[in-house]
């Protein structure tokens, strides 16, 4: 479902080139779950943006369900990421002038889904917001708010769903809330999970754990990949 080949990252400062990430090269099965792991400024955050098609890589090729990323213009990434890719985001990155249902609605209704507000309503149910579902943002707690942005992640069926730091800003009953919903999504709909985390307890339930060290991924855990798939 993903694939890099020798992905680097590298950005112009004030005092020259800086080189974010190393050349990298792995991949992801379908279905997958994988947490990356490492400490704040190793490149993670960079790196999720990168396969999200967030931002654009300085070499190398990335691959997600087959297409090629890495060739793509911001216009071509953006229509990808909206019929394959779902993003949460540790601020959750909600539209405070939305209901939390209109929040939900709003991926659904840019693809084009037929009844996007029924499609929303059902998975605020998934996620027990049913009963919020008219409330705004700032009328919701944190982990109802995170809660309200997987629900939107969730509702377009992606292939994909990348997360960063989903429970950075949650407290530990929260957190364990977010992430028996992550999985419990993740094995209902087949959809391949990469997430960012600081969080070892939610990187231990994911099938796989890369860590990120000064720019260089490495194979921490695996059950199913051979050394040379990390490099």
């Amino acid at each position: 479902m993903i694939k890099t080949s020798t992905v680097t990252k590298t950005v112009n400062t004030s005092e020259g080139s800086l080189q974010i990430l190393q050349p990298i090269s792995f991949e992801v099965k379908a279905g997958e779950s994988v947490a990356i792991i490492g400490a704040s400024g190793s490149g993670k955050s960079t790196l999720l943006g990168l396969l999200a098609g967030l931002d654009e890589v300085t070499s190398g090729e990335i691959y997600l369900d087959g297409e090629a990323l890495h060739n793509m213009d911001e216009e071509q990434r953006a229509v990808l990421r909206g019929s394959k890719v779902g993003f949460i985001f540790q601020s959750f990155m909600l539209v405070q002038s939305l209901t939390a249902l209109e929040n939900v609605m709003l991926p659904a209704e840019i693809s084009g889904l037929d009844n996007p507000k029924k499609l929303a309503m059902d998975i605020l149910e998934q996620v027990g917001l049913a009963h919020r579902a008219h409330h705004f943002p700032n009328q919701l707690s944190g982990g109802e708010q995170q809660r309200v942005a997987i629900a939107r992640a969730f509702i377009t069926s992606p292939k994909i769903l990348f997360a960063d730091e989903p429970t950075g800003n949650l407290d530990a009953k929260n957190s364990g809330k977010i992430e028996e919903l992550l999985f419990e999504l993740n094995r209902n709909t087949g959809t391949t999970l990469v997430l960012v985390t600081h969080d070892t307890e939610l990187a231990e339930h994911c099938d796989r754990q890369l860590t990120m060290h000064a720019g260089e991924l490495t194979e921490t855990t695996s059950a199913s990949t051979s050394p040379s798939e990390v490099s």
